[in-house]
């Protein structure tokens, strides 16, 4: 007999500069050590390649670019971890929102010109 497989809900605020923000679920597998960051991952490469999420640990060894809402609390998608129950992502609210869960983490002065 096989255990019945885990799910997680991710509620993730969706939109953009000038759109409604709203909120849409999805399903994504879960097992134990998984991060949000591998859910959210999942999530667009077998479900909606439209969402909008930003990561660069993977691919350049660099950090913060992950940092989310989850229920209320900023936390780093990569080490925050994924959980069989629904789990609410915003993007952080102090912060200029570009779409999704993405926004503009680099002061004006930090970026390229």
């Amino acid at each position: 007999m096989t255990a019945a497989k885990q799910i997680a809900t991710l509620k993730i605020q969706r939109g953009g500069v000038g759109e409604a923000a709203r909120f849409e679920r999805f399903e994504v597998p879960f097992e134990p050590g998984q991060s949000v960051l591998d859910g959210l991952r999942w999530l667009r490469a077998a479900a909606d390649p439209t969402l909008a999420i930003r990561f660069s640990c993977i691919n350049a060894n660099a950090c913060k670019e992950c940092m989310i809402q989850l229920d209320g609390e900023t936390v780093y998608a990569c080490t925050a971890r994924l959980e069989p129950r629904e789990m609410t992502l915003t993007p952080l609210p102090n912060k200029k929102l570009l779409r999704d869960l993405v926004t503009e983490i680099a002061s004006p002065s930090e970026r390229f010109k």
